[in-house]
């Protein structure tokens, strides 16, 4: 009885054990494996068959020289890495202490591998970045601790390994530690823990070495089990991203997810949104039974004193305190398919429980990993890291990554492959000012001609007419839509065939998703400069009505319809005659009601180039066009 009392009791304490997630990172050669299965074999981590099986492959295989038991296989599992002495996938290894509960993460050191270093991090708490004592702070060192930076870890150990071939030189500890520090001063790692060891003799891994006297600190161990990860999570901001509805019974309806940041407790008043409802905490729920607080990484069910519509992908905050709501942001993309990126492809973005489509406005610069130097570049390929402007099709709900690592990352998957593209760290939301406004270059190439067998000239001969695009730009109330269904009307009665295509009509199915933002109204602009080339192909005519106040954007519309086929009017009226004709929209925008108005708080730029500058009290000239046409 008395040893089922013992035996629980070690479970029990066993279960309330933190857990610290670590991975290792460092150049090849440097000794991630060896330390991490020296701390296993020390520590007295490994069963019986484990260590009979070590020795057996270090005679084998090892590369620790005669004798010695090779510490890396404990981790370097695949064949290719035992082959080449080298880490190639991410190994993971599970073992606890008396104190604490550990997850290691061996991530590869090579450049090409960028990517399982990426992974391996993710949820890393902690990092030890390798350094061998020979060589000191080089390359790899910089960008490696670029990754972790990036990657938000907060805790870095400096592990100054073979130190024993440097017989244990204070000075050579202390200055690659000056070094490191002296790079270390641009990114933002707030806690540093330099340790000089040897992982192959055991000097500092598990138990202080008499070796280096002139060290006064602890061994790897004793930091990694003590050191304090519990202000990592952020407890301010509550995020509750449901994941599921729970309906066991027509009495019990409950939103279960993990708690993503900060702390919910019996009694709160939280607000759902999107939708913004509100309503109060009525019950925690966990296995185990009802609980009065949750926090995070604590998986729960929340039930709610109001019946409120919330489903997968909505999030339950506190009222004083909600994320971004927005589809525009700025993120960092670490790139992890094999395929280049394709700025043409929608992707789909999977950021906390929510899935949806997002398109890339525009790479801002690469990083160049080594250097952490920035260079322009049109797309990301695989391992390459880049500053990214990113329009999603429905509104996410975030926070920098900064802030909250759960609600600030994200995932892109390919529509066709399913593969991860890449994923992201979003910086910040932007404003609607800052967003690019332009049309992709890509967009401005002429398209390969299909395999109709049925020519363009063919059809234009059928048709009595050659497709051209006629477009009409000008202010809010110029009179650009009257202007083209009158077109519409007089070409209609010559027997032409003609499609006008204006604001209202497109945004209402084509581009409904899309708002009145720089990046959204290129991207509208686009849509229809493509459906105009099209129709034109068909030797149709197009009309096109639209404000596209933007001179850049009138441009490169004009080359992706082809400048042979495109005629430009200008709707020259007065700000005073727009604002007669429509003052409802005006006195919205004058009193700051409404906004990303041409000509009030959008610049409006007046084409020099126009082949048409007319207004509606001029209408006769458009004889002209109809002739030409």
């Amino acid at each position: 009885m008395d040893k089922n009392i013992n035996i629980k009791e070690f479970l029990d304490k066993d279960e309330q054990k933190d857990l610290l997630r670590l991975l290792t990172a460092g150049s090849v050669d440097d000794g991630k494996s060896t330390l991490i299965g020296r701390l296993l074999f020390d520590s007295k981590k490994l069963y019986e068959d484990q260590l009979d099986a070590l020795e057996k492959d270090s005679k084998r295989v090892g590369n620790a020289g005669a004798g010695e038991i090779d510490y890396a296989l404990l981790l370097d599992g695949l064949k290719a890495e035992r082959e080449q002495g080298i880490t190639i996938d991410v190994a993971y290894r599970y073992f606890s202490t008396n104190k604490r509960k550990f997850i290691i993460a061996d991530t590869p050191g090579h450049e090409q591998y960028t990517r399982n270093m990426i992974t391996g991090g993710s949820t890393a708490n902690l990092a030890i970045i390798l350094i061998d004592a020979r060589t000191g702070v080089i390359t790899q060192t910089k960008r490696h601790t670029f990754l972790v930076s990036l990657l938000g870890i907060k805790h870095v150990v400096l592990a100054v390994n073979k130190m024993d071939l440097v017989d244990y030189d204070e000075n050579v500890f202390n200055k690659i530690v000056d070094d490191y520090k002296s790079f270390v001063t641009r990114l933002d790692i707030p806690d540093i823990k330099p340790i000089p060891m040897s992982a192959l003799k055991g000097d500092n891994v598990v138990e202080v070495s008499d070796k280096m006297p002139w060290y006064n600190g602890e061994s790897l161990l004793d930091f990694l089990e003590n050191v304090h990860i519990g202000s990592d999570y952020n407890y301010e901001d509550f995020r509750y991203p449901v994941q599921y509805v729970l309906r066991p019974n027509l009495d019990f309806r409950g939103f279960s997810a993990k708690v993503a940041s900060g702390i919910v407790r019996k009694g709160d008043e939280i607000m759902a949104l999107p939708s913004g409802k509100r309503s109060k905490v009525k019950g925690i729920h966990v296995y185990e039974g009802e609980i009065e607080e949750a926090f995070p990484p604590m998986s729960v069910t929340l039930t709610l004193e109001d019946e409120i519509d919330i489903s997968r992908g909505e999030m339950i905050v506190h009222p004083n305190n909600q994320p971004s709501i927005d589809r525009h942001f700025e993120a960092v993309l670490v790139w992890m398919d094999e395929e280049p990126m394709d700025v043409k492809k929608q992707f789909f973005i999977k950021q906390t429980t929510n899935t949806t489509k997002v398109r890339i406005d525009e790479i801002r610069y690469k990083i160049d990993v080594n250097t952490l130097e920035q260079s322009k570049v049109d797309n990301l390929s695989l391992n390459e890291i880049g500053r990214a402007v990113l329009t999603t099709n429905k509104p996410l709900l975030f926070d920098s990554y900064k802030k909250n690592k759960s609600t600030g990352s994200f995932i892109l998957i390919d529509p066709i492959s399913n593969n991860t593209s890449a994923v992201g760290m979003i910086i910040e939301k932007l404003n609607n000012k800052d967003l690019p406004s332009r049309i992709n270059d890509i967009d401005r190439v002429k398209a390969q001609k299909g395999l109709s067998l049925i020519s363009t000239k063919e059809r234009e001969e059928r048709l009595g007419q050659k497709g051209q695009t006629i477009w009409i730009t000008g202010l809010a109330g110029s009179g650009k839509k009257e202007l083209a269904y009158i077109i519409e009307r007089r070409l209609f009665d010559e027997g032409k065939t003609v499609v006008v295509l204006d604001g209202s009509s497109v945004r209402s199915g084509l581009s409904q998703e899309l708002d009145f933002t720089p990046a959204d109204r290129a991207e509208n602009l686009r849509r229809v400069a493509h459906i105009s080339r099209l129709l034109n192909d068909q030797g149709i005519i197009t009309i096109c009505a639209f404000r596209s106040p933007d001179s850049s954007i009138r441009e490169q519309v004009k080359e992706i319809i082809g400048k042979n086929r495109f005629t430009l009017i200008y709707m020259n009226e007065t700000l005073d005659a727009c604002k007669n004709r429509q003052p409802e929209l005006y006195k919205l925008a004058e009193e700051g009601k409404k906004d990303d108005i041409p000509g009030i708080d959008v610049k409006y730029d007046i084409p020099d180039d126009a082949d048409y500058k007319i207004n509606l009290s001029e209408i006769n000239r458009i004889e002209d066009l109809i002739k030409r046409i």
